[in-house]
């Protein structure tokens, strides 16, 4: 560890960038920037440029509370470990690489690359058949995630990983759930609540506030207040979009494909007051086909997830992302085998 921030520094003092506490910067060059909210009462920033600063911590410090004065965030503290042999936590006068930009947005490392699984959940409960997953289950398996440094990210995270702009952590997971069931309210909302975890429902507008087992608007909208769950588009009727009907025509699929993706997008908007908020979408059946890509490429969604399984790498295409089920026979060594984080370069999907 010494050595490497050795090598960093000297690096650094070769491009003139290791910084003085009081050094005042030569006519005509702007001062270097300084880090966001630096506190005097913590540690030290000894040197720094514009991709990355070496900072002394002092007792009491941790990694996410470095992370969240340095980068903004104290989600981020994953960036600090990483760039640090996978540092846990942050040792008194012992220095610490901080990245102030991406050092591996895409997550390619030598003989793998990143995979980010997006888990796919229906209904709670032990009615239901196979889509229904105990809530005791649930519970257990985000638990588990939680307990075993996976990071449960927003599927809205997943855009500038796709565009090579920003990392994800490296155990990086996505969980949604289909349809609009109440008992992803009763059940799954308070896990997610208690364990500060993000989480994403695709409705099918028909079905809201239809009564039986179906989520109503108010439920939706005090989820999508909680910043916890983000509501996003399954279709108005969850038919299938590939497969035309009786005596459907061109001219009508087309317009009915509109009504399909342009009709939910609009109501869950209006409904929970989120203007240019739903650009997500899940295929009802997982299937697409080139019109329905174009029809949701027109009606400005940035991404869409089918039900094959699998891990999303940085190339994968954000209108056909994997998605993988999550069924109520599953137990939890199979959950734990359907969290494919990281592919093998050679290794096929």
């Amino acid at each position: 560890m010494h050595s490497a921030i050795a090598a960093v520094l000297a690096a650094l003092a070769l491009t003139a960038c290791v910084t003085t506490p009081t050094g005042t910067p030569p006519l005509n060059e702007p001062a270097p920037t300084p880090p966001p909210a630096a506190a005097a009462a913590h540690g030290e920033v000894i040197a720094r440029n514009d991709r990355l600063l070496i900072y002394v911590p002092v007792a009491g410090e941790s990694l996410r509370g470095i992370a969240a004065r340095l980068l903004g965030s104290e989600d981020r503290d994953w960036q600090i470990s990483e760039a640090n042999a996978g540092v846990t936590k942050a040792d008194p006068g012992q220095p610490l690489i901080v990245p102030l930009k991406p050092m591996n947005p895409v997550g390619v490392r030598a003989g793998s690359f990143q995979t980010v699984p997006i888990l796919c959940y229906h209904r709670l409960g032990t009615t239901g058949g196979k889509m229904a997953v105990s809530p005791a289950s649930f519970a257990a398996q985000m638990e588990w995630l939680a307990k075993n440094d996976y990071r449960v990210v927003k599927l809205s995270q997943l855009t500038g990983y796709l565009e090579g702009k920003e990392p994800l952590p490296p155990k990086a997971v996505v969980v949604t759930f289909d349809d609009g069931y109440e008992s992803v309210y009763k059940f799954a909302y308070p896990v997610l609540r208690k364990l500060g975890l993000p989480a994403t429902m695709f409705v099918y507008t028909d079905f809201v506030g239809a009564g039986g087992d179906a989520v109503s608007w108010p439920q939706l909208a005090e989820m999508q207040a909680s910043g916890l769950m983000d509501i996003q588009a399954h279709s108005k009727s969850h038919r299938n979009l590939i497969e035309r009907t009786a005596g459907e025509n061109d001219e009508r699929y087309k317009r009915n494909l509109d009504s399909e993706t342009a009709g939910p997008r609009d109501l869950i908007e209006q409904k929970l007051n989120t203007k240019d908020q739903v650009r997500h979408y899940a295929y009802p059946y997982g299937d697409a086909n080139e019109l329905v890509l174009e029809t949701l490429t027109r009606q400005k969604y940035t991404l869409a997830v089918t039900v094959n399984p699998g891990g999303n790498a940085f190339y994968a295409q954000p209108l056909m992302l994997r998605r993988t089920m999550i069924f109520g026979d599953h137990d939890l060594e199979a959950f734990k085998a359907r969290l494919q984080t990281s592919r093998r370069i050679g290794q096929t999907p």
